[in-house]
């Protein structure tokens, strides 16, 4: 069958869902899968300057669609991990100048060469969002614990099922256990309850994660800090590897309840 596809999305900016694909394909590829990851956010195109490639782009993704280009000159290998390639966005254009066939045929062209193929979705729910989700094997929903962001990630939902995609996978991310315990910010579990959809990773707030994607460094590809784990504990859950959520208490033991139920 060759590569799984996962569209990683979000119901709207702000929720680091950028940040996010680029941490878990770094996580993959360091587990000595082939990871391809499309940049499908055209006319934005974020992705290459949080992996750290963006001054060894020729080619992009529009290119290849409209036969300027091979895939394969217009895919990015990443020097420092083996295995994790980047088709960059363009720049210059819309996000009508690709369309969900074309992602589709150029999707199942890649297939057969990568364990992994990611498509980073553009926030928001219009035809970039189709580009990247009609592809998908499985999706990834990203979304931060606020009333907001989780009223969006349910419309997402609400989308995907219209389009008969699998149940997507929930990351919470930019969690801040303090914040939690004061009452000023949703819980983890009320996230999960209130969309109903399989929670796959918690990613906790850390500034260093801005650091590391103005440096185009991944935390991933060196990091030992909680969150850095959190991102490889996501990867090996792809894997299939059943790894318990990290202690992300604010000191007063406030997750032991989400231990209990997603541990």
């Amino acid at each position: 069958m060759g590569a799984r596809i996962i569209t990683v999305t979000s119901g709207k900016g702000g929720v680091g869902k950028t940040t996010t694909t680029a941490h878990i394909a770094t996580a993959l590829a360091k587990r000595q899968q082939k990871v391809a990851v499309i940049d499908a956010d055209i006319g934005l195109r974020n992705l290459d300057v949080v992996l750290g490639l963006e001054n060894r782009i020729v080619y992009d993704l529009v290119d290849v669609v409209e036969g300027r280009c091979r895939i394969e000159q217009a895919l990015v290998k990443d020097k420092r991990v083996e295995g994790l390639y980047l088709l960059p966005a363009a720049q210059t254009r819309d996000k009508t100048a690709v369309n969900p066939a074309q992602m589709v045929a150029l999707c199942q062209y890649m297939r057969p060469e990568y364990d992994f193929i990611l498509i980073d979705s553009p926030a928001g729910i219009e035809q970039g969002y189709r580009n990247a989700v009609t592809p998908a094997d499985e999706v990834l929903l990203v979304t931060t614990p606020d009333i907001s962001a989780v009223r969006d990630a349910d419309r997402v939902i609400g989308l995907l099922a219209a389009a008969s995609k699998t149940t997507p996978k929930l990351i919470v991310n930019r969690l801040q256990p303090k914040m939690v315990a004061a009452g000023n910010m949703l819980d983890v579990e009320d996230v999960v309850s209130s969309l109903a959809i399989p929670l796959i990773g918690v990613i906790p707030e850390d500034p260093n994660i801005l650091i590391a994607s103005n440096r185009g460094t991944p935390i991933t590809l060196n990091g030992r800090t909680p969150v850095a784990q959190a991102y490889h504990n996501i990867a090996a859950r792809i894997l299939g590897q059943a790894v318990p959520f990290i202690d992300l208490s604010a000191g007063d033991g406030i997750f032991k309840r989400l231990f209990r139920v997603f541990g």
